[in-house]
């Protein structure tokens, strides 16, 4: 099947079709596949689009926060006192929260 130059460059564009970037091959179980499969052909993206983001994702939960740190260096520089409400306001919301 020929393509008009439309569709091809709508795939390069929403990373539908051929990918850029490192190759590499990863196991995964039939179901899980499948899944990914299903969610690729409803989403309109590759494969290697969907793993692409879900790394990136799962990289994202799992790095390092630079933000945290950097506050807790400005926390350790200037000196954190204790604010009674503040205290209080946090442990009624984490006593909240479902672990």
């Amino acid at each position: 099947m020929v393509r008009s130059l439309p569709h091809i460059l709508f795939d390069l564009a929403t990373g539908y079709g051929y990918t850029f970037g490192m190759k590499t091959a990863i196991s995964i179980p039939d179901n899980v596949f499948k899944d990914v499969e299903k969610l690729a052909r409803r989403t309109k993206r590759s494969r290697s689009q969907l793993f692409s983001d879900a790394a990136k994702e799962y990289l994202a939960r799992h790095t390092d926060d630079d933000v945290t740190e950097a506050m807790n260096r400005v926390c350790a520089e200037v000196g954190v006192g204790e604010d009674e409400f503040a205290a209080r306001a946090a442990r009624d919301i984490l006593q909240r929260v479902e672990w």
